[in-house]
């Protein structure tokens, strides 16, 4: 049975994904921005991103609930890693927060999502005019 969603559909659906994951990462270290001690975390939003475009191109070995998912329909399973920014100044308190890149990252990512739900709307309406046949 075909697919009914390209690859193109399902890495978009993953960036969805990944970008939300994202924000709520990057809204915890705004909260915490005056916790002290608080140690900043990150997402690798491009490897946990490339890692799902490769295991999606990958055939599956096995049914083995062991094995890790791969072929199609593993793009929506990939989760990335999330870790302390090692890219970051501590200030007295302990704290590795900078709210203003922060704050611009924030912005990026919803740019990003924004852009990603929108490309995910445009083939979904492509998929429906083609179902309705054309208007018709």
């Amino acid at each position: 049975m075909a697919e009914l969603l390209d690859k193109t559909t399902r890495a978009l659906g993953a960036v969805a994904n990944l970008r939300q994951t994202r924000h709520n990462v990057i809204s915890s270290n705004v909260a915490n921005a005056e916790t002290p001690g608080y140690q900043a975390k990150k997402l690798d939003f491009e490897n946990a991103l490339g890692r799902a475009l490769t295991i999606e191109d990958i055939a599956p070995g096995g049914n083995d609930p062991g094995h890790f998912m791969m072929g199609p329909g593993a793009i929506s399973k990939v989760r990335a890693d999330i870790y302390e920014n090692p890219d970051v100044s501590v200030n007295p308190d302990g704290n590795t927060v900078d709210l203003e890149k922060e704050m611009s990252s924030l912005a990026e990512n919803s740019i990003m999502y924004k852009a990603a739900v929108q490309l995910i709307n445009k083939k979904m309406a492509a998929l429906r005019y083609a179902a309705t046949d054309g208007g018709r």
